[in-house]
């Protein structure tokens, strides 16, 4: 080309959740069976959706109106809807054209950050979730900026190194949260966010809350949503259907915008992004017409109460595998569809037997120059066939990996967690 085509932040753009499965591919087509542990996908691990919430959706898919283009926003009832449950939850009062309807989260976060000024940088969690990260570096050009999560600390936020960060760059004009966090579990108390919320206000920075997993926070667990304690700072919450109900394949997030008009700057900034789904016209229209049917129902309740249940119980169950491992630091998640094992010392030395000799060789050769957790989830590939993510791929400096709680047929998923477990202790035998 005789000009540069290439953004600046092109090689910014990694999602080590997805880019695993090229090496899984390549091991299945080598006669290794596969366990998908990489991505969370309820529906895909099993679970079924729950009839009369399928019946709503058949229902609605009826009506003619569902085929067709709504509000580029979002469907006007269903932001009403929404509204209306944040004004009744807490002291922060919205209307419904605070809500802005997405094709799913990766769109909103796409745009959150695409629209963002170039030199305007979002300090967000590490480990930190592939998509708000790689969004924010590609949108800046630069390395995303972070503050750490203690996993000696129940992986929450270090909020001293939080705000020497802020306070010595200023470049910093958003600090992310993600709660339930992904990819650790950890849910924050509520005096955690209120310390957020005034480092926010102190430094006079907006913030951008990932609450896509608020209604699968197990039982016994305080949980409080970000308009509860947001106060007078400018904030955007974002919301999804695909795991709580779950409808991953619906594509269908919103945010939620809280004082909005308290800034100028901040007010435009979202008139931008409301401008940009306007391009697009709109966004995927059945999912949005049958959520107030669907969330208004006095089953779902229930609903999420049995499904937090479920994944508590799975959490349990995983831990008390990983629990009795010495070497390695697991702590137990308090909301979410994950769990994350750290290694506390991990060398480029590990192995792990590998019976099928073309796949040893696979492996041996796509280790080769990786980081030292992605070759210990390489070798767990090729040994077992069970496919986790490393955590050096959610851009953390620490050692591990990450699995679902997914899986639904419960044998299936004692073999799972019970070789798993068994993996990492024969792993730091062999270093």
């Amino acid at each position: 080309m005789r000009r540069s085509i290439v953004h600046e932040g092109a090689g910014k753009l990694t999602y080590e959740i997805r880019e695993i499965v090229k090496i899984a591919r390549k091991v299945s087509s080598l006669g290794q069976e596969v366990v998908w542990e990489n991505i969370g996908d309820p529906v895909q691990k099993g679970e079924i959706v729950s009839s009369w919430i399928r019946d709503k959706v058949s229902e609605r898919a009826q009506d003619s109106l569902s085929f067709g283009y709504t509000d580029s926003q979002g469907h006007l009832e269903t932001r009403s809807f929404l509204s209306e449950i944040v004004n009744k939850r807490g002291t922060t009062k919205i209307t419904m054209d605070d809500i802005i309807f997405f094709n799913g989260l990766g769109d909103a976060i796409s745009k959150v950050y695409n629209y963002l000024k170039r030199e305007a940088r979002i300090l967000g969690p590490s480990p930190a979730y592939s998509t708000h990260s790689s969004a924010e570096a590609a949108h800046s050009g630069y390395e995303h900026l972070t503050y750490s999560l203690d996993p000696k600390n129940n992986w929450f936020p270090d909020l001293e190194e939080m705000e020497n960060k802020i306070k010595y760059n200023d470049s910093i004009a958003g600090i992310l949260i993600i709660n339930p966090d992904n990819p650790t579990g950890a849910v924050y108390p509520k005096w955690i966010l209120e310390s957020i919320v005034n480092l926010a206000e102190k430094y006079d920075l907006f913030i951008i809350c990932d609450e896509t997993y608020a209604n699968v926070t197990f039982p016994n667990t305080e949980w409080t949503f970000l308009s509860d304690v947001i106060k007078n700072v400018p904030a955007i919450s974002m919301r999804s259907l695909s795991k709580e109900l779950p409808w991953p394949g619906a594509r269908c997030g919103w945010a939620e915008v809280y004082n909005r008009h308290i800034d100028t700057e901040f007010s435009t900034y979202i008139d931008s992004i409301i401008n940009a789904k306007r391009l697009e016209v709109c966004s995927t229209t059945l999912p949005q017409i049958v959520l107030p049917e669907i969330l208004g129902d006095e089953r779902y309740t229930t609903h999420l109460k049995v499904r937090a249940n479920k994944f508590s119980n799975r959490a349990d169950h995983a831990w008390k595998y990983f629990s009795k491992i010495n070497g390695i630091t697991s702590i137990k998640p308090s909301g979410g569809l994950y769990m994350t094992v750290i290694f506390n010392e991990l060398s480029n030395q590990g192995v792990l037997q590998i019976k099928n000799q073309s796949v040893k060789s696979y492996i041996e050769e796509a280790v080769i120059g990786v980081p030292d957790d992605k070759r210990f989830v390489y070798y767990l590939l090729g040994a077992t066939g069970i496919c986790v993510v490393p955590l050096s791929g959610f851009y953390s400096g620490l050692k591990g990996f990450r699995f679902t709680l997914l899986e639904d047929d419960d044998d299936k998923r004692d073999w799972i967690y019970k070789t798993l477990a068994q993996s990492v202790q024969d792993y730091l035998n062999e270093i």
